[in-house]
């Protein structure tokens, strides 16, 4: 990375926080947050407790712990809201702020009234997901619109995204995606305690959740004449009667191995790793952190069809829509081996052209110092273009070619 300008204060808020074990938005801020304070900078990062050790400081990143309610939809908000008093009542409050999940968008209000320049990270078109309810989608809905009209600046991380915002609300937003490692020579010494061996195996990393389609993955799978067994890790600790559906599908056919939740990260790469192909389902959010970890994996990929995932798959991508598509593509991935290998070798090249934390974190750097040079969208005119009970336009269903989605801003 080049020289940073001057030293800045940035606080990270609205994510689990780290060391990142959880998710995408906890990875970001990790990688990001660690090559940030490399650069110069003095980075907070605002944490859940959960019971475990809370150190000081992390890969150079202070870390603030506080609690927050165990509870579905509240577990973020009243842990961020927390973090936003801590911020605007510290004695050094920070230069910028990047809020996580457009869900936080309620108290980018409180931040700005301090002085502190904000971002918003919206990630996916969160009221789209199917765990919610009427009145959480309804919210998710109102705090995409709260985001655009509080916020200095919105980052998204997929052109999906940003073509959304732009078409549903006339608002720029930052285009900044994730990055992923290149694993090389990856070893294989803990498949054995799964039974597995390099090489003979489906792989699905999923959170069980219906947007997530896992358990269309695996009556693909069972349908298909595939002779590797499918090994789906993920659990989900809200969605018991989805989950309850998994687990019937899954007895049917011995094929399928069910391991859950994955928390060492040495095992989740090798199993990306070794996979024959990934299987992802994931249509909702934007560009997602697992389906880049398969391709940096070097990986072949089988992904749901949606703009999200045919943007960072690009010409090599093979989708599905349904079962019996999945299970077509299933057999064939088994009966080419060599051309399978191949896709792998030519997404983990895009991924190291595309998907790279050091260009992601200069970008960050970039849209910091211009928000605390006063750079602000707010004051724009602002259009919405439909009413309340409107869906996906038909680019998010069909979407355009695909589109080569760096790690800079738009």
């Amino acid at each position: 990375m080049k020289a940073s300008p001057d030293r800045l204060r940035i606080a990270l808020l609205g994510t689990r926080g780290v060391p990142a074990t959880y998710g995408g938005f906890e990875t970001a801020v990790e990688q990001i947050g660690r090559r940030l304070v490399q650069q110069g900078h003095e980075v907070t990062v605002y944490c859940r407790r959960t019971g475990t050790p809370e150190p000081a400081e992390h890969l150079g990143m202070k870390l603030v712990f506080l609690p927050a309610l165990h509870h579905r939809v509240l577990e973020t908000l009243s842990h961020t809201a927390l973090s936003v008093l801590h911020v605007i009542l510290h004695p050094r409050r920070p230069d910028v702020a990047f809020v996580f999940n457009a869900a936080n968008a309620p108290f980018v209000p409180l931040l700005r009234a301090r002085g502190i320049p904000t971002t918003v990270h919206v990630d996916g078109l969160e009221w789209k997901r199917d765990k919610w309810g009427g009145v959480a989608r309804r919210y998710y809905r109102w705090a995409e619109e709260f985001s655009v009209l509080q916020a200095d600046a919105l980052i998204a991380d997929a052109q999906g995204i940003v073509d959304y915002y732009q078409n549903e609300f006339d608002i720029p937003t930052e285009l900044i995606t994730y990055g992923t490692p290149i694993l090389t020579d990856t070893a294989s010494d803990k498949l054995a305690a799964l039974g597995l061996e390099p090489g003979n195996y489906h792989l699905v990393v999923a959170r069980f959740e219906p947007e997530n389609h896992v358990d269309v993955i695996i009556r693909g799978y069972v349908a298909s004449q595939a002779t590797l067994p499918l090994v789906v890790v993920g659990s989900a600790p809200y969605a018991l009667e989805y989950t309850r559906q998994i687990k019937k599908i899954a007895a049917s056919d011995s094929r399928v191995r069910l391991v859950g939740a994955v928390w060492d990260q040495d095992l989740l790469d090798q199993l990306y790793a070794h996979a024959a192909t990934y299987l992802h389902g994931h249509s909702v959010g934007g560009t997602n952190p697992s389906l880049l970890r398969a391709m940096g994996a070097g990986t072949a990929v089988i992904a749901w069809d949606v703009v999200f995932n045919r943007e960072v798959l690009g010409a090599a991508r093979a989708c599905f829509l349904n079962p019996a598509t999945l299970s077509a593509l299933i057999e064939a991935a088994e009966r080419s081996p060599e051309h399978t290998r191949s896709v792998g070798r030519a997404l983990q090249a895009r991924a190291r052209e595309l998907y790279d934390w050091d260009k992601v974190t200069l970008a960050y750097e970039a849209l910091a110092v211009r928000l605390q040079a006063g750079y602000s969208t707010r004051g724009m005119s602002v259009g919405r273009t439909t009413d309340p009970g409107w869906h996906s336009p038909q680019s998010l269903q069909r979407g355009p070619a695909p589109i080569d989605v760096r790690g800079s801003v738009s």
